[in-house]
């Protein structure tokens, strides 16, 4: 099991251990989602105090990276700073502009994945389709959403663009729990992976126009599913 970095014994002794956690959890290891050791555990671990220890989550809860739970200790909330902000501003703004944002990313990406994409990357891509039509076929929403996500990323990865790259890392968790997420019918699912199919083939074939078309209808139709699938449970 990887070790966290003690801090170095100076003055800034707390923003030390904050910088050493923060870096811990950024490397993995801590996955989002995971408890902390216990506060006993990390004095020993660190030989640090009480209170810099303390002081050093309660900074690193304040950056959103770190969620305390009541009587079940401290969880794993994000494993960056920037995709912490990004998740909370995305679920506060207005859905329009979620889908507006999403659009520029991914049509750009898709465009330019087109240009740049490699033999293995667009085997991946197959590959993530195949799992994808798995997860439908067996009625796995779960999996058919975590497979949609994975889909999109290696999309925006086979765009050779590293920013690109790494902002959607941070983004793409708050964009896809914005917008989707819902069951969707069979007429939905099947022009959804119609869709896919049709921005891999563009992808495949080096069509930027096509791919850049496609991922803007995936989003589209994403979008008018969700509004249908509410509109409906209110009429209920």
């Amino acid at each position: 099991m990887k070790r966290i970095s003690a801090p170095r014994r100076t003055a800034s002794l707390s923003a030390q251990l904050v910088d050493s956690l923060r870096s811990h959890i950024e490397s993995g290891g801590w996955p989002v989602g995971t408890r902390i050791p216990p506060e006993q555990a990390l004095i020993e671990e660190l030989g640090v105090g009480r209170s810099t220890l303390r002081e050093a989550i309660g900074a690193l809860v304040h950056l959103g990276l770190l969620e305390p739970r009541a009587g079940d200790g401290t969880y794993v909330r994000s494993s960056s700073e920037l995709q912490s902000v990004m998740v909370r501003r995305a679920s506060s703004a207005q859905r329009d502009n979620v889908l507006e944002l999403r659009t520029v990313l991914e049509e750009y990406a898709s465009g330019t994945a087109a240009l740049r994409r490699s033999e293995s990357q667009l085997r991946q891509l197959r590959e993530l389709l195949a799992d994808a039509d798995a997860a439908c076929a067996g009625e796995d929403t779960p999996a058919a959403t975590s497979v949609d996500a994975l889909f999109h990323r290696a999309v925006v990865r086979a765009s050779g663009n590293d920013l690109l790259i790494e902002v959607y890392d941070y983004l793409g968790t708050a964009l896809t729990s914005s917008l989707g997420g819902l069951p969707w019918d069979a007429a939905h699912a099947e022009e959804h992976a119609r869709l896919h199919r049709r921005l891999v083939d563009a992808i495949e074939a080096q069509d930027q126009g096509g791919a850049r078309d496609a991922a803007a209808a995936i989003v589209r139709l994403t979008h008018d599913h969700e509004t249908s699938t509410t509109r409906a449970a209110e009429d209920q």
